[in-house]
C-alpha cells in the first residue's frame, strides 16, 4: 500500500475507533465486541509501523480510551494509569517475553498472573486510613470524580488497617456474573431494557447521576495495584497484592506467582479452559513482571507499560440458524421473544435459545427466522444475540409479529408508559402462575427442590394448584397419583415442603416474586419491618429509609401489597405456617458477635451467598479479604490464595461441615488457639 492509501485507511480507522472508544467508555453501549475492536487497533499499529511518516501524536495507538463526562468533577490521578497491551496465544506471549528479555539484558524472569476482569477501572485515595475520594480511569491522566457512587459499593473498604498515611490504589468495579442475570431478569420483569454484559451494568452503574440508582446494583470490586503513596510501598507485585489484602482490601484470590514465562503460559492456559467457573467477566489473564527495579528499567510506552501484558481468552462466540422465534410469559406478566437456535456449542456448552428481550430490542437488532446470527455467552453464562449476518439473510424473511394477545391465555396485553416490555393483563393466566411456583421454590427463596418445571406444569394444568399457599395443602395420594410421580418422589416433595416452614422470613419476602425486590432487598426489609403486617402497611416514604429502597422499588412494595389478592395470599401463606417475623438478631448480639470469616472455594450444601447469610445472622462479619484479624476461612474445593494467606498467617481453617456445625450450633465458639492447618 503507497502512503496515500495507507494514510486514507488510517484516517478512516482512527474515525472508527474514536466512535467505538465513545460508545464503550462514555456511553456504556459498545456497539462490537472486544475482539473486533482490537482486530481494529491493531490493523492501525500495523500500519502506522509499514509507514511511520503517517503516525499522529494523538492517534489512538498513542493515547488510552475514556473522557470525563459533563455530569462529572474532573480528577486527575497521581500517575497514569495506563492500559494494557494484548497477546492472542502462546507465540504472541513469548515474543512479548523475548522483547522483555532484551530490553532487560536478562532471561529467567518472575511473573505475577492475575485473572483479567472485565469491568471499570477506578482509583481509590485514602488520607489517614479513610476513604476520602475515588475516580474513573477516563483518559488515563484525568477521571470522573464518583466517590458518593463507590461509598455504595459493600466491598469498599471505608477504612484500612496499618496502610500509609496518603495512599491511591487502582481496583476493577464489577458485577457477579449470578448476580448480574438476576438482575437482568428483574429488569426484564419491569419493562426494562436489559444490560448487554457484565461489563456495561457495572459501568452503567457506577456512573449514575443519582448514588441511590448505585446502590441498588450489585456492585463488588477487586484491587490489584498502587498508584502512590507517602511512605514505603512493597517492590514486587506479590507483596503488593499481599499488602493491599492486609491493609483491608478485595484482592482476587486466584492470582500466581509464577517462575518463567513457561508457568505464566500454564497459568493462562488452565484458565482459558476453566474461565467459567469464575463468578465474574473475565476476558483474560494480566501478566505482569514481579520485580518492582526490573520494571522500572523496563519503563513504557505513552499507552502502555512494557512490563505488563494482556494474554485475552478465546471469545465464547457462534455463528447460528434462527429456527424460530417464540414468547414466553413471566411471572410478572412480561412477554419475551426468544429465539429457537440450531443447537451450537460455544464454551463448552449447547446453547439452543437465546433471550431477545422485548419488542423494542427484537426490531432494532431485525433479528428474524431463517437468519444467521452470531451468538455469545455473556459472563460465559448467559447466551444472546450479538448481530445478524444480513448478508446471509434467506430471501422471504419477514419480520417476526409481536402478538396482539397473550400466547398462553388469549388475555389482551398491555404496555405502561416508560416501560418497552408488553405484558399480559390478566392475573390468573396459567403462565405467570407458573413462573411464579418456580420462583418460590428456588433455592434462594423457599428451596423446594423437588417443585421442577414438569411437576408445576402438571399441578397447574390439572389445576390442582391455583395459588401459592395451595402448595401447602398437596397430600401423598394426589401426588402420587400424577403421571411419572412415585410414592417416594412425592413423599420427598411433602418433607421439603415441611422443612421451607422453617426458612426465615426474609426468604418468604423474596419467594413472594415482588418485582424489584431481590434477595438482598428482601433481607433489608426483614430488618428494617420486624413483620409483615408493618411491612403492608408501610408508607413510601417508610420504605425508601431502607438500604438499597429507592423510590421505583418503594413504589412497586406498596403496589404489591395494595392487591387484596396478594394480602390474602400472605395471610393463607401464614397460616401454613410460614414465617411472617423475625430478620435475625442484630449483629451485636449473635453468638458469632466480633468474630470475622473469610468464604473461598466452593461449597456443595449451600452457595456462598447462603453461607455468608447465615453467618451474619448469626453476628458474624464476612470479609473478602485474609488478614491476621481473620478468626477462621472456610475453604472448599478450588480454594486458592486466600487459603494460603490463612495457612501462612496461622488463621483458623475450617472445611464445609466445620461451617455446617458452626451454623446448626454444634461447633463450640473459637478459643484463643487456633488448630494447626
Amino acid at each position: 500500500m503507497d502512503r496515500a492509501g495507507a494514510e486514507a485507511r488510517a484516517k478512516a480507522l482512527r474515525a472508527e475507533i474514536e466512535r467505538h472508544r465513545r460508545l464503550y467508555y462514555e456511553l456504556d453501549a459498545p456497539e462490537i465486541s472486544d475482539e473486533a475492536y482490537d482486530r481494529l487497533e491493531e490493523e492501525l499499529r500495523l500500519l502506522e509501523a509499514s509507514h511511520p511518516e503517517i503516525r499522529l501524536p494523538d492517534s489512538p495507538t498513542q493515547t488510552v480510551g475514556g473522557r470525563v463526562g459533563r455530569a462529572f468533577s474532573p480528577v486527575r490521578h497521581p500517575s497514569a494509569m495506563l492500559s494494557l497491551d494484548n497477546t492472542y496465544g502462546r507465540e504472541d506471549l513469548l515474543e512479548w517475553n523475548e522483547r522483555l528479555e532484551r530490553i532487560l539484558g536478562r532471561g529467567d524472569l518472575d511473573f505475577v498472573c492475575e485473572i483479567k476482569l472485565d469491568g471499570l477501572s477506578v482509583a481509590l485515595q485514602y488520607e489517614s486510613g479513610e476513604f476520602l475520594r475515588g475516580a474513573t480511569r477516563g483518559d488515563g491522566l484525568v477521571g470522573e470524580d464518583v466517590t458518593e457512587n463507590l461509598r455504595t459499593i459493600r466491598t469498599l473498604p471505608v477504612s484500612l488497617r496499618g496502610a500509609p498515611e496518603r495512599l491511591v490504589v487502582r481496583g476493577e468495579v464489577y458485577i457477579p456474573v449470578r448476580a448480574f442475570a438476576e438482575m437482568n431478569l428483574r429488569r426484564e420483569e419491569d419493562g426494562e431494557s436489559p444490560f448487554a454484559n457484565p461489563r456495561n451494568a457495572a459501568a452503567g452503574s457506577l456512573r449514575q447521576i443519582d448514588p441511590r440508582v448505585t446502590a441498588g446494583r450489585p456492585l463488588s470490586l477487586f484491587c490489584y495495584e498502587i498508584l502512590s503513596s507517602e511512605g514505603p510501598v512493597p517492590e514486587s507485585q506479590w507483596e503488593v497484592l499481599e499488602a493491599l489484602r492486609g491493609w483491608g482490601f478485595p484482592v482476587e484470590e486466584n492470582g500466581r506467582l509464577c517462575r518463567g514465562i513457561g508457568e505464566a503460559l500454564d497459568y493462562c492456559e488452565a484458565w482459558t479452559r476453566e474461565r467459567r467457573r469464575l463468578d465474574y467477566d473475565a476476558d483474560g489473564v494480566v501478566i505482569k513482571l514481579n520485580d518492582g527495579d526490573l520494571r522500572r528499567r523496563a519503563g513504557a510506552t505513552a499507552k502502555s507499560p512494557r512490563w505488563a501484558v494482556a494474554f485475552k481468552f478465546p471469545p465464547e462466540q457462534a455463528e447460528t440458524r434462527v429456527e424460530d422465534i417464540a414468547v414466553q410469559v413471566g411471572r410478572t406478566g412480561a412477554l419475551t421473544p426468544v429465539a429457537r437456535l440450531q443447537p451450537v456449542r460455544i464454551g463448552g456448552v449447547t446453547v439452543t435459545s437465546a433471550s431477545l428481550h422485548n419488542e423494542e430490542d427484537l426490531r432494532k437488532k431485525d433479528v428474524r427466522v431463517g437468519d444467521t446470527v452470531l451468538v455469545e455467552r455473556a459472563g460465559g453464562v448467559i447466551p444472546y444475540i450479538t448481530g445478524v449476518r444480513f448478508e446471509k439473510r434467506p430471501a422471504g424473511a419477514v419480520p417476526f409479529q409481536f402478538p396482539s394477545a397473550c400466547p398462553v391465555c388469549g388475555g389482551p396485553v398491555h404496555k405502561s408508559e416508560g416501560e418497552a416490555i408488553l405484558r399480559c393483563a390478566n392475573r390468573s393466566c396459567k403462565a405467570q402462575l407458573k413462573e411464579g411456583l418456580r420462583h418460590f421454590a428456588s433455592r434462594d427463596a423457599m428451596d423446594v427442590a423437588g417443585l421442577g418445571k414438569a411437576l408445576v406444569d402438571q399441578l397447574v394444568e390439572r389445576t390442582i394448584v391455583k395459588s401459592l399457599p395451595d402448595l401447602y395443602g398437596l397430600d401423598l395420594g394426589t401426588l402420587a397419583s400424577l403421571p411419572r410421580m412415585a410414592e417416594k418422589s412425592a413423599s420427598n416433595l411433602l418433607r421439603q415442603l415441611e422443612a421451607s416452614r422453617e426458612r426465615p422470613y426474609r426468604n418468604v419476602l423474596y419467594a413472594l416474586g415482588i418485582r424489584q425486590v431481590g434477595l438482598e432487598t428482601a433481607r433489608a426489609l426483614a430488618g428494617a419491618f420486624p413483620d409483615v403486617d408493618a411491612l403492608v402497611e408501610a408508607s413510601e416514604e417508610d420504605l425508601q429509609k431502607v438500604e438499597g429502597v429507592g423510590p421505583k422499588v418503594a413504589g412497586e412494595i406498596r403496589a404489591f401489597f395494595q392487591v387484596p389478592g396478594n394480602r390474602e395470599m400472605v395471610n393463607r401463606l401464614r397460616a401454613a405456617g410460614l414465617r411472617m417475623s423475625g430478620g435475625g438478631p442484630p449483629l451485636e448480639e449473635g453468638p458469632l458477635k466480633g468474630l470475622t470469616f473469610v468464604l473461598t472455594g466452593a461449597l456443595e450444601s449451600m452457595t456462598r451467598s447462603q453461607a455468608k447469610e447465615a453467618l451474619e445472622a448469626l453476628g458474624a462479619s464476612v470479609s473478602g479479604s485474609v488478614s491476621a484479624r481473620t478468626s477462621a476461612v472456610v475453604a472448599g474445593p478450588g480454594a486458592g490464595s486466600k487459603l494460603e494467606e490463612a495457612r501462612r498467617l496461622g488463621v483458623r481453617i475450617l472445611d464445609e461441615e466445620g461451617l455446617k456445625a458452626l451454623i446448626s450450633g454444634r461447633g463450640r465458639p473459637f478459643g484463643p488457639e487456633p488448630p494447626p492447618s
